[in-house]
């Protein structure tokens, strides 16, 4: 099976915009990126999964550099 790799970053700017609802600036700030590196992590992602859905491939989710907020630790435990 066809492996397409996804970077945490790109899942990030899926996931704010996505399924948080943000604007692509909010979600850009949010992240600590220009609003251009961050269009061009949300395509790249987009791009990604469409073609993993169309082709059956399994996503597998890579490295990035990610910082996790106290807020969010706090929350899952």
């Amino acid at each position: 099976m066809e492996i397409v790799e996804i970077s945490l970053v790109e899942i990030e700017a899926v996931r704010l915009t996505d399924l948080e609802g943000l604007t692509q600036e909010e979600a850009a700030q949010k992240m600590g990126i220009s609003r251009r590196s961050f269009w061009n992590d949300l395509m790249t992602a987009r791009k990604k999964i469409a073609y993993a859905l169309s082709n059956g491939c399994a996503i597998q989710i890579i490295n990035g550099n990610v910082r996790f907020s106290k807020e969010i630790i706090e929350k899952k435990e």
